[in-house]
């Protein structure tokens, strides 16, 4: 039935398509704060986001982390508004707020009424150029930040084994880096750090805000200006090239750390949207990660889950919208009673039958159908239409591409999807990690459950 269903979405894709265009304003200010604009009138809310060009992929060595740790302490005061004033404010506005910290972006979002709109932009406005930073905040967040590594990775055997391996996989990139930081540089941030780092990115022509929901765009655009528009640029050099350089044969990794059951990790370098010599080919690279693993009919779940039972879960990843060269992706848990060895060749064996066979028609319907479908239905939120302009313009593909994903994945073609699996999936690009569990010290676990 779910089949039926996504190659009915897939027939009427290019009708919903013509009909659901990002039709989207931008305007920009004196000061270089791009604004974008989506009008949304379909419920009384309104979502906005300010994005910042500036992430884990942007730190140096030794203040890894960095980007993370200011987008906690930009919840920490200005002149204006002390700290844990501005999570107040929303709150007492019925609004919710949080931001996130990625590897080429850092972001700050709220979703209020719409008639409150004016609230989220003056409080964006105050703490893109006057925040406090403050020695005894930072040690507060710098305890919080700690515990948040711990429960996140150091404590979680496949983090841990995806940080590991990410570092092993890439030799100079700055993606071979953690988003949350390496725990040496955390211990060590100074204000200074912050300062100057708050300095260098937090700036208005360094920053796109968007604004989804049911506003008036002329309306958005004038509180822009009002609130926005007296803040000062800064001078944004920008990053020196940052180009991984080409890996000459196949690196291997084990990892052991306390877990019930092991798995494995294999990466093979791609390029992204951004750095690909071919649109086409980013393109086909998604499709292929949903022939792999788009749904519970796709290849990777069908016949190593259910078919040869070799593996309780298995999965395939891609990121078309990475500033910089990235991996595709595969991760698998084995069965009980298979190796993960066993399971790397049979992952193996999926992708050279990618790059000898041809995908037959009905099949490679489904998969567009199944990727696209997840494309459809993020359109109907206003929090995730947001966020694809924001990252979009941030990463620096422009916003305008979100228009394009629909057709460019249709027009993918099984010829297309066997040459990128031929191009990318080399054994020599691979990269290979193996979590080895260690037992568990049940008494020790249960002191940190007691604490």
């Amino acid at each position: 039935m779910k089949n039926r269903i996504l190659s009915a979405i897939l027939l009427f894709v290019p009708v919903f398509s013509s009909l659901a265009e990002t039709k989207v304003s931008e305007h920009l200010l004196g000061n270089g704060l791009k604004v974008l604009v989506k009008e949304d009138h379909r419920s009384p809310v309104v979502v906005s986001q300010v994005w910042y060009k500036v992430g884990s992929s942007y730190e140096p060595g030794g203040i890894t982390g960095i980007s993370h740790m200011l987008e906690h302490m930009m919840f920490k005061g200005t002149d204006k508004h002390p700290a844990g004033e501005f999570s107040r404010i929303i709150a007492e506005n019925g609004g919710d707020e949080n931001a996130f910290t990625g590897q080429d972006y850092t972001a700050y979002f709220q979703t209020m009424a719409a008639s409150k709109l004016a609230v989220s932009l003056e409080l964006e406005a105050d703490r893109m150029r006057h925040l406090h930073l403050l020695a005894d905040e930072l040690k507060k967040e710098l305890e919080v930040v700690t515990e948040e590594r711990r429960m996140r990775t150091d404590d979680n055997p496949q983090a841990k084994m995806s940080e590991h391996f990410m570092a092993m996989a890439y030799a100079n990139s700055p993606y071979q880096h953690p988003i949350i930081g390496w725990p040496a540089d955390i211990a060590a941030y100074t204000v200074d750090d912050l300062q100057a780092w708050y300095q260098r990115w937090y700036a208005p022509n360094n920053a796109t805000l968007v604004v989804v929901g049911d506003v008036q765009t002329q309306a958005v655009f004038d509180l822009a200006e009002h609130y926005f528009a007296g803040l000062k640029p800064s001078e944004i050099k920008p990053l020196k090239p940052q180009t991984e350089i080409e890996q000459l044969g196949v690196r291997k990794m084990t990892v052991k750390v306390p877990a019930k059951l092991p798995s494995v990790a294999l990466g093979y370098k791609v390029p992204s949207l951004k750095t690909a010599a071919s649109e086409t080919d980013a393109y086909a690279l998604e499709v292929l990660a949903g022939v792999l693993d788009g749904g519970n009919s796709a290849r990777l779940s069908k016949e190593l889950v259910r078919g040869q039972q070799i593996a309780v879960s298995a999965a395939a990843g891609y990121s078309l919208s990475s500033r910089l060269s990235g991996l595709f992706e595969l991760e698998a848990t084995p069965a009980e009673g298979k190796s993960v060895w066993e399971l790397e060749s049979a992952l193996k064996n999926e992708i050279s039958k990618l790059q000898k066979e041809l995908i037959d028609g009905d099949e490679l319907q489904r998969i567009k159908a199944q990727v696209l479908a997840g494309a459809v239905y993020e359109r109907d939120s206003g929090f995730y239409q947001a966020m694809q302009l924001g990252m979009l313009e941030t990463v620096g593909l422009g916003w305008q591409k979100a228009d394009e994903y629909v057709n460019k994945i249709n027009k993918v073609t099984a010829g297309q999807v066997r040459d990128v699996a031929r191009k990318y999936l080399l054994e020599d690009h691979l990269s290979v990690a193996y979590l080895e569990p260690q037992a568990i010290n049940k008494q020790a676990a249960n002191k940190k459950r007691t604490k």
